[in-house]
């Protein structure tokens, strides 16, 4: 198995580099790399995701050999060392022939899955005939093992606002805004992203506190003004509920499963120096990370995959489709008319 992130810098020589990295070919000026870069900075040049990535491989290597599942397993990341060229080589030299993906990213989509996709493809290619298959495990926006963390990370948030106001206490839901035009074109019919957000957070609310409202916004948008990106975003969202009378939220990052950097900075940086501003009171609720329902749900996909019965292993929660594998199909977008 080979898990497959996005990727970070480790130290502040790193940091331009890999921005380089995430934004090439996508035109994005001088001046947003160094103010993107800055956030880095703020935390010495390190993202916390390759040490979330190293925390989940012990965690997951430990569980499979606790289970009697004995397969090797290896990281390789999009944009930061360990390059996922580098590992599909070191795979190849190791003898694997064939491989299952497990990528750090719940949702269907292109930058969440189709692209990752195209990594594959792109490291494989690189690496030449000798390369092992690698198929990429299903996407599990609705799996217990990633929906149940969050409904206990809310509630542990919720927990430490004051119960008195619970009345004018709100949930807020968040994940990585995209392009419109990337989430209409979402999966094989259109607006798959949104609408697996939209599933995840109707679970985690059903579960954690059904007797509060709740919003899904969006975070961390990185695109020009002129392009229509989802909102609202989470900072504009605050200051709306703020006019309504909302004294206190819990914002749930439902989009990410560790607390990497757009969690660190965009959350519990901007977005709480927002509620200050306002006046309300702000917990952010946490992620999987390494909870031992996720690393379980990890090879409860492998299982799936490999087990001639796996269709009967799936476990999940929600009411959307789901989809036997993860091929490329699972996140094409829409044909138009011609």
């Amino acid at each position: 198995m080979v898990l497959v992130s996005f990727g970070g810098p480790e130290g502040p020589d790193d940091v331009l580099p890999f921005l380089q990295n995430v934004t090439r070919g996508r035109g994005v000026p001088p001046q947003r790399l160094a103010e993107v870069a800055e956030h880095y900075q703020h935390f010495g040049g390190v993202s916390p995701i390759n040490q979330q990535c190293r925390d989940l491989l012990a965690a997951v290597r430990a569980d499979f050999a606790a289970n009697g599942l004995d397969l090797p397993v290896y990281w390789g990341n999009r944009n930061w060392h360990p390059m996922l060229a580098d590992t599909v080589a070191q795979l190849r030299d190791d003898g694997v022939r064939r491989a299952l993906a497990f990528v750090t990213s719940a949702f269907g989509g292109y930058s969440s899955c189709r692209q990752y996709q195209e990594d594959i493809t792109a490291a494989r290619a690189a690496v030449g005939p000798d390369a092992p298959v690698i198929e990429k495990l299903r996407q599990f926006w609705d799996h217990p093992g990633f929906v149940e963390p969050h409904v206990d990370a809310v509630r542990t948030a919720l927990a430490q606002l004051d119960p008195a106001r619970r009345d004018s206490t709100r949930l807020v839901f968040t994940a990585h805004s995209i392009p419109v035009s990337a989430a209409d074109s979402a999966g094989p019919h259109g607006g798959r992203y949104t609408a697996q957000l939209a599933e995840t957070a109707r679970l985690v609310h059903a579960a954690a506190a059904p007797d509060l409202p709740y919003d899904l916004v969006w975070q961390s948008r990185s695109g020009p003004p002129h392009v229509p990106w989802l909102e609202p975003d989470i900072n504009d969202h605050l200051a709306a509920l703020a006019g309504q009378g909302v004294t206190g939220v819990v914002v749930s990052p439902i989009g990410f499963v560790s607390d990497h950097l757009e969690v660190v900075w965009d959350l519990d940086t901007e977005a709480l120096d927002t509620a200050k501003q306002l006046g309300l009171d702000f917990v952010r609720a946490g992620t999987p990370g390494i909870d031992p329902r996720f690393v379980t749900m990890v090879r409860e996909l492998v299982r799936e995959r490999i087990d001639p019965d796996g269709v009967a292993l799936r476990r999940r929660l929600g009411e959307l489709p789901i989809w036997d594998t993860c091929a490329t199909v699972c996140c094409v977008p829409p044909r138009r008319p011609s």
